[in-house]
């Protein structure tokens, strides 16, 4: 198993984070603290500023103002090469014409490790990500889900003190890429690796991270354990970012509820709000039904287990409650 990095403390420190292209601000006045060995994944839709923070933070890109510190250190003044900091593309970024052996060796080369270190080195990061019989293959020898684990591969291999990762999965299949989830997340714990991570798939953030940051336009929206963030949005950007959300005004105040917390039909009469609601639509999905209504003239949805047998057909009338316990108090979206 490979040495695990030095505990860092605090190992990335943003702080008033600035970034423009050609005029557009990209970043604004961004800061950010990400704790040691934390999985941290930046979240939001394109064009929100999170490659830009990896880009930063790797030295691709030169900020506008603040600053990027590890360990105290403040990056800006560190050379690319000198960072220490793995970085995983979202398309691999292999070169053809070398073999996995040779790409996965490649930064050790650039850092003059000495060959039997590299060797070692080499064939350790290919047994952590399960490739160690595919060394003298090509790129194009590869699945897409190969070649990305030989990425990977290359970015431990240097045994970096923060690994980057990009959109690492987005190219891939759904069963494939749950996969990978899981493989990544489990060898960030081994090493108890400081990551960030960028995605725009909240199903796949609230799976893999310690910690989310969800961004829109250049702006932290909120940063919270994925529990905290999916249970307890501030407003209703996150609330509905994150999954279906239902918008209601009561007790004065503005609340979201989840489509599973929204309960119909008999599940409805102990609520602590009981409305009325018309049966506008119903889809069978596999693990759940999800049916929408109409309820005070505005539309919600219900998510029902397959387990609840309750029939309803369209343009019934029906009780629709929810519970105290199940509100989200909702700050008005800046």
């Amino acid at each position: 198993m490979m040495d695990r990095p030095e505990p860092l403390g605090q190992p990335v420190q943003i702080r008033a984070l600035e970034k423009s292209y050609g005029g557009t601000r990209i970043l604004q006045s961004l800061s950010l603290d990400i704790p040691a060995g934390c999985f941290c994944t930046l979240l939001g839709a394109s064009g929100s500023g999170k490659s830009t923070i990896l880009k930063l933070i790797a030295g691709f890109e030169t900020p506008d103002g603040g600053e990027i510190l590890v360990q105290g250190q403040d990056l800006g003044r560190v050379p690319v090469h000198r960072r220490q900091i793995g970085m995983v593309f979202q398309n691999y970024a292999l070169f053809p014409h070398m073999s996995v052996h040779e790409n996965v060796a490649f930064g050790l080369r650039m850092r003059r490790i000495p060959r039997e270190e590299r060797e070692s080195r080499v064939g350790e990061a290919l047994r952590m990500v399960g490739l160690q019989e595919f060394g003298k293959r090509y790129p194009r020898d590869l699945s897409g889900g190969q070649q990305q684990r030989v990425a990977l591969a290359r970015a431990l291999v240097i045994r970096p003190r923060i690994l980057l990762m990009d959109e690492p999965l987005g190219a891939l299949d759904r069963g494939l890429r749950q996969g990978l989830q899981q493989q990544i997340r489990d060898i960030q714990q081994q090493l108890g690796m400081t990551t960030v991570f960028v995605t725009h798939d909240q199903e796949e953030a609230l799976q893999m991270s310690d910690m989310i940051v969800l961004m829109r336009e250049g702006r932290i929206e909120q940063v919270g354990s994925p529990r905290e963030i999916y249970n307890r949005p501030r407003n209703g950007f996150v609330a509905s970012f994150l999954d279906d959300c239902n918008f209601l005004s009561l007790l004065g105040r503005n609340i979201g509820i989840r489509p599973q917390h929204l309960r119909v039909g008999s599940a409805a009469l102990q609520a602590d709000h009981v409305m009325v609601g018309s049966v506008e639509s119903m889809v069978f999905l596999g693990t759940h039904r999800r049916i929408t209504l109409r309820v005070s003239g505005e539309s919600m949805m219900a998510r029902l287990s397959s387990e609840n047998m309750e029939e309803f057909v369209v343009g019934q009338e029906i009780p629709v409650g929810v519970f105290e316990e199940d509100f989200m108090f909702l700050e008005k979206n800046s």
